[in-house]
C-alpha cells in the first residue's frame, strides 16, 4: 500500500499556535528556524491528551507512566533494537537526561568531546556540567560528513573523558554507519572514556539510509554507551516534556539508577502519556506519512536552492527535517541568517551558533508545507544582486 505524504496545517491556523516557532517574530515573517513542525499530532497523541484533558489528568507523573515498555516496544518494531524495559529511565528532555549524566560520568573541570557543526545546546550542557567543549570538528569527506575518529581517538589521549554523540546528527543530517559507531566505542573503550548519544531524530530516518542505535553498534558500545532519546521532535511534542535515558550494560545502568530522583520527577505527565501514544504501533502510520512528506520536502529544497541561490551548498539529509545551507559564496557574512530576516523576513536559524564550522552557513526547518517552504526560498533568492 502506497504511503500518502502528511499535509502540513495551514499557514493561518498556525499562527494561532503560541510556541517558540509562532511567537518570536511578526506575522509577517515565516519561521523556519527552531525545530518545531507544522502537521497535526498523530491521531492517538491528540485522543490521549484529550482524555487525560476531560479527565483533569493533570497531576504528578508516576514512577512508572508506561513510558519504558512503550519505547522498547517502539525500538524493537522500527529500529530491530532489543532494549531492556528494565534499563529505561524518564527525565523531561534529553539535553536534561546528557547534563545529569554528563555529571555522573566526569568531574568538574573534565573534557568532553563534540562534533561541531552541532546542535547549540551540547556547548551550553557541557559547561553546565562543570565541563571543558573539546571541539573534534566533522569531517568533509566531499560527499559526506564523517566523524573524524582520529581526531576523537587524540583528544581521548589528550584527556578527554567522554564524548557527546549526535545520531542522526543535527544540522547536518548524516547517520553514522554501524562501523563508525563500533570504532567509536572501540576508541572509547581504550581510553576508559564514556559515550553519551543523542538519538532525537532516529524515528526520521530516510529509506536511503540505515540508522543504528550506538548501544546497538557492538558490545563495546552497549558497555561505554548512553542514549538519550525522545519523540519529541518526530511528533512535535517538545512542550510536554519526556525524554528517555537508556543503557545496555549493567554498569551503565547502575549510573543512571543513581541519578537523583528529581532527574526522572522532571518528567511532565502530559509528556509522558502523549509519549506512550507517539510509541505505540498504532501511530506508525502516521509517522510514515511523516517522513513521506519530508522526503518530499529535503528533495524539493534542493530543487528550489538550485532554482533561486544556485550557489548555495546543501546536501540531502539523512534524517530529519533540518538542512545545512552554506550560503557564503554570496557574501553575505559570517552570518547570513541576520540579513535573510531583516530583508527576506524569512527566519533560519543561525549558522554561526552550531560552531567556528557554521561561518557562512544557515539552518533551514523543512518541516513545513511545500508551499511554505517554497515562498521562503524564493524570498531568500530576491536577495542575490541586491546591495549587501
Amino acid at each position: 500500500m502506497s504511503i500518502i505524504p502528511l499535509e502540513a496545517l495551514p499557514l493561518e491556523t498556525l499562527q494561532r499556535r503560541s510556541s517558540t516557532k509562532w511567537r518570536t517574530y511578526g506575522s509577517d515573517v515565516l519561521p523556519l528556524f527552531v525545530a518545531e513542525t507544522d502537521f497535526p499530532l498523530a491521531p492517538l497523541i491528540t485522543s490521549a491528551l484529550r482524555t487525560a484533558v476531560e479527565l483533569g489528568d493533570t497531576g504528578y507523573t508516576p514512577s512508572d507512566p508506561g513510558v519504558r515498555d512503550a519505547f522498547a516496544s517502539f525500538a524493537a518494531r522500527r529500529f530491530d533494537w532489543v532494549v531492556d524495559a528494565d534499563r529505561v529511565r524518564t527525565t523531561g528532555d534529553v539535553m536534561m537526561g546528557v547534563v545529569e549524566i554528563l555529571r555522573a560520568v566526569t568531574a568538574p573541570g573534565d573534557a568532553v568531546v563534540i562534533t561541531p557543526p552541532v546542535y547549540p545546546p551540547f556547548t551550553m550542557t557541557v559547561e553546565e556540567a562543570g565541563c571543558r567543549v573539546a571541539p573534534v570538528p566533522l569531517r568533509d569527506t566531499g560527499a559526506a560528513w564523517a566523524l573524524d575518529l582520529d581526531g576523537i581517538d587524540a583528544a581521548l589521549a589528550d584527556g578527554a573523558r567522554a564524548v557527546l554523540l549526535c545520531n542522526p546528527h543535527n544540522p547536518t543530517g548524516t547517520v553514522h554507519s554501524r562501523e563508525t559507531l563500533a570504532a567509536l566505542a572501540r576508541i572509547a573503550a581504550r581510553h576508559g572514556a564514556m559515550v553519551i548519544s543523542d538519538e532525537i531524530h532516529a524515528p526520521l530516518v530516510y529509506d536511503d539510509a540505515t540508522f543504528t542505535p550506538f548501544l546497538a553498534s557492538s558490545a563495546e558500545a552497549a558497555a561505554v554507551g548512553y542514549t538519550v532519546t525522545s519523540p519529541s521532535k518526530a511528533f512535535n511534542l517538545a512542550g510536554l516534556k519526556c525524554a528517555v535515558m537508556v543503557t545496555g550494560d549493567e554498569r551503565t545502568a547502575a549510573v543512571v539508577r543513581g541519578l537523583p530522583s528529581e532527574v526522572e520527577w522532571r518528567t511532565g505527565l502530559f509528556g509522558a502519556i502523549a509519549s506512550v501514544a507517539a510509541l505505540d504501533a498504532a501511530s506508525d502510520e502516521w509517522l510514515d506519512a511523516l517522513r513521506a512528506r519530508l522526503d518530499l520536502n529535503r528533495h524539493l529544497l534542493a530543487d528550489l536552492l538550485a532554482a533561486h541561490l544556485p550557489r548555495a551548498r546543501y546536501r540531502l539529509p539523512d534524517a530529519g527535517y533540518l538542512a545545512w545551507v552554506d550560503l557564503s559564496a554570496y557574501g553575505w557574512g559570517d552570518d547570513p541568517a541576520g540579513r535573510i530576516l531583516a530583508e527576506a523576513r524569512v527566519a533560519v536559524h543561525h549558522g554561526p551558533h552550531f560552531g567556528a564550522q557554521g561561518t557562512g552557513h544557515v539552518r533551514v526547518n523543512f518541516g513545513c508545507g511545500p508551499e511554505v517552504l517554497t515562498e521562503a526560498i524564493a524570498r531568500i533568492g530576491r536577495l542575490v544582486g541586491s546591495p549587501v
